[in-house]
C-alpha cells in the first residue's frame, strides 16, 4: 500500500507542477484593464482536450501504480527469482529521452512558427519511438533466448507484463503522433497543429516518466527507494 501511495504523491506533484505552468493559478478578479478585455474570462485557459489527456493520464498512472504494488508484494514470497536487466534497455531508456526531447523542440518551433523544424522533430519522435519499440522487443527476444520464459517465474511474468503495457501505450500515441504528423505536412491550422504537438509532448513526457520509475523498479532502485522512505515514516 505505501508504493501506491509514494507513487501517487510523486504523480500528484507531477501533475501540481505542470497545471502551475498553465495559467490555473491565476486571479482573473485581481486583473485590471477595460472590460472587454475580460468576455472570455468564463472560458478554461485550458483546451477541452488537453483537460482529457490530463484524465487519462491520471488513469494511466493509477494502473501503472497498481502494477507496481503487485510487483512489490509478489516479490516478498519465496519463489521470487527476479531475471537479470538486459543492457539492452539501458539504449532503449536513452531513445525514449530523445524521443521526448524531440517533441519538445517540436512544441517549442510551434510556438514560433517555424513549421520545417516541426516537422522535423515530428519525424525524429516518430523514429525513436519505433526505435524503442524495436529494441523492447529485442530485450524480449534476448532473455527469451537465455532461458527466461513468460511462465518460468512470476517475476519473468510481471517484467513481460509492464513492460508490454507501456509499449502499448507507446503504440497507441504513435497513432496520435502520425495524425499530427500528417497534418504537420499537409498545412493544417498554426493553432491546431500546436495544439496537436503540444498534446503529444505531454504523453511522450509522461510516457518517459513512467519508463523511467518502471526502469528503477526493474532494476531493484525503487525498493531501496521504499525502504528509505519507510525509515523516514518511522
Amino acid at each position: 500500500m505505501s508504493v501506491i501511495v509514494v507513487f501517487l504523491l510523486v504523480i500528484a506533484g507531477f501533475a501540481g507542477w505542470w497545471l502551475s505552468h498553465q495559467g490555473l493559478t491565476a486571479k482573473p478578479w485581481l486583473e485590471q484593464g477595460m472590460a472587454g478585455d475580460f468576455v472570455d474570462l468564463d472560458r478554461s485557459p485550458l483546451p477541452t482536450a488537453k483537460i482529457g489527456l490530463g484524465v487519462f493520464l491520471a488513469v494511466v498512472g493509477c494502473l501503472f501504480s497498481l502494477f507496481t504494488s503487485a510487483y512489490f508484494m509478489r516479490m516478498g514470497l519465496s519463489d521470487w527469482r527476479p531475471l537479470p536487466l538486459p543492457r539492452l534497455l539501458w539504449l532503449n531508456t536513452g531513445v525514449l529521452v530523445l524521443s521526448s526531447v524531440a517533441l519538445h523542440c517540436a512544441v517549442v518551433a510551434a510556438r514560433k512558427g517555424q513549421i520545417d523544424n516541426v516537422r522535423l522533430g515530428l519525424a525524429t519522435a516518430g523514429f525513436t519511438s519505433f526505435a524503442f519499440l524495436i529494441g523492447q522487443l529485442m530485450a524480449w527476444r534476448q532473455l527469451t533466448e537465455d532461458g527466461y520464459l513468460l511462465a518460468a517465474n512470476p517475476a519473468n511474468s510481471f517484467f513481460y507484463l509492464i513492460t508490454g503495457m507501456h509499449g502499448l501505450h507507446i503504440l497507441g500515441g504513435l497513432i496520435g503522433l502520425g495524425r499530427t504528423s500528417v497534418g504537420a505536412w499537409n498545412g493544417a491550422r498554426p493553432e491546431r497543429l500546436r495544439l496537436g504537438v503540444e498534446l503529444c509532448a505531454m504523453y511522450w513526457h509522461f510516457l518517459l516518466f513512467v519508463w523511467l520509475c518502471i526502469f528503477a523498479l526493474l532494476a531493484g532502485w525503487a525498493a531501496t527507494f521504499i525502504d528509505i522512505c519507510r525509515g523516514l515514516l518511522t
